[in-house]
């Protein structure tokens, strides 16, 4: 709701989650209390996704599929960054900045000790260079743009 309208009040977003307001206001007492948590949260989850795609595919195609979820994820949350504060939202970069680094981390370690990828290459350098992914316009082109780049950065970073 606060994607869709950052002007959505607690008591709405309270009946639409099917809970009293006292309910929601005792676990969340302001509005950016209920988003930082919900982006926390979103985040964790995201991050600890690596170890399963990782599992389930080679260490270039884990990369691709994470990459794809990260930058789905933050297009979907670009709208809630409007209802944060300017100090809340480096609170929300700090909590989060170190986590997704070390998820790129095992994503890049476990492409290195595939072949895959080249030993080189630093997380941060990564998130920087991937961020193109969230800034392409939205729609069926933008998706399509977004697809170049991922091949292209893929082929970057693969092991030559």
């Amino acid at each position: 709701m606060l994607a869709a309208s950052s002007d959505a009040s607690l008591n709405s977003i309270a009946k639409a989650a099917g809970v009293g307001p006292g309910t929601l206001y005792r676990h969340f007492p302001s509005r950016e209390a209920l988003i930082l948590a919900v982006y926390r949260h979103d985040v964790q989850q995201l991050v600890d996704s690596v170890p399963a795609l990782l599992s389930d595919y080679s260490p270039l195609d884990a990369f691709r599929h994470w990459f794809e979820r990260l930058a789905s994820y933050i297009r979907i949350k670009h709208g809630l960054g409007d209802a944060l504060g300017p100090a809340v939202k480096e609170d929300v970069v700090r909590d989060t900045y170190e986590p997704v680094l070390a998820a790129i981390g095992l994503l890049l370690q476990a492409g290195v000790e595939a072949g895959a990828i080249r030993p080189e290459l630093e997380p941060d350098d990564i998130l920087l260079m991937m961020g193109a992914l969230w800034r392409v316009p939205p729609g069926e082109d933008g998706e399509t743009q977004a697809q170049r780049l991922l091949d292209l950065a893929i082929e970057g970073i693969r092991s030559r």
